[in-house]
């Protein structure tokens, strides 16, 4: 028997809004009857689809590969009846998004939350992680992703590139001297960020054009950004990071940039979203708050 359409909306929404209640209560129905639904959804394709706990709902392989054509088949019955009621007008609904901590706590957390201001009817639920997400298999809406974009199921939009920049305090440099080509760092006490999609003790470079890994040393290590920023501050060494993280404590000279021109490391910061021919109208108007408020200070990168 063919699964109902409406089964699989319902479906994708038990999920994207993390509970039975929650979708019950969007539509309107008890408890229990959502309960049936989804497990007569089960029934008819002979899978679980759906781990119950106390806590949480945790989706099944076969739960997983469903749920990524649902929630197609949920957004193109809204765009359906969007078309007709013009409903597409107004904005309403839930997002559920997941960024970087540094860009969650330099900026984005006070832009979402100016967003949701605007915009009283849609709800955002932020989560701040460095890791790169399953955004289709954990069901976020949206990602903002820095690094490389590989799966071809997401759509990435392009916000701007963050540049790196190796930087120390003065006093770190009155007493261990100035480098002034890379590999001067060899002799100097190199603070490493563990948390990298690359070799952490490589640092890139520029040479001619070409792009070339240093090796570094040192014996502090940390996979957490803010702490490496107070290690760097506190003068116990040169420190490799995102100049966003950094851009303040620069221009007010509590730390001084090393060998600008030399360094190598840019990575683009996108917005993913899983692939479809029409993204929501509230993801895409995200989306552009986000990418005009990174504009907004686009001389820290």
């Amino acid at each position: 028997m063919m699964p109902k359409t409406d089964d699989l909306v319902l479906f994708a929404q038990v999920i994207e809004l993390g509970s039975f209640s929650k979708a019950a209560d969007a539509n309107g129905l008890t408890n229990s009857v959502v309960s049936k639904r989804i497990a007569r959804l089960e029934k008819e394709l002979g899978s679980t689809l759906i781990h119950r706990t106390t806590r949480r709902l945790t989706l099944s392989e076969a739960g997983q590969v469903l749920y990524q054509h649902a929630r197609l088949v949920a957004q193109a019955a809204q765009e359906a009846f969007d078309a007709v009621t013009g409903y597409s007008q107004s904005l309403q609904g839930h997002i559920r998004m997941s960024v970087p901590t540094i860009s969650g706590e330099l900026l984005l957390a006070e832009a979402v939350a100016e967003f949701c201001e605007l915009h009283p009817a849609i709800s955002v639920d932020m989560s701040l992680d460095n890791r790169f997400v399953d955004l289709i298999g954990e069901g976020y809406d949206l990602v903002i992703r820095t690094g490389h974009l590989d799966d071809s199921n997401l759509i990435a939009r392009h916000i701007l590139d963050s540049n790196w920049t190796i930087c120390a305090a003065p006093a770190y440099i009155s007493r261990r001297g100035k480098p002034r080509v890379p590999e001067d760092l060899l002799q100097h006490s190199c603070l490493i960020y563990s948390y990298q999609e690359s070799g952490a003790r490589d640092w890139l470079f520029n040479r001619h054009g070409e792009i070339y890994p240093l090796r570094v040393s040192g014996n502090f290590s940390t996979d957490n950004a803010a702490a490496l920023r107070k290690a760097a501050l506190a003068g116990h060494g040169l420190a490799y990071m995102p100049r966003c993280l950094v851009y303040p404590d620069l221009q007010a000279g509590r730390l001084v940039e090393l060998l600008p021109r030399q360094v190598g490391k840019i990575l683009g910061i996108y917005a993913v979203y899983p692939y479809s021919r029409q993204p929501p109208r509230k993801i895409k108007l995200l989306i552009e708050h986000i990418r005009s408020r990174y504009m907004d200070i686009k001389h820290y990168f």
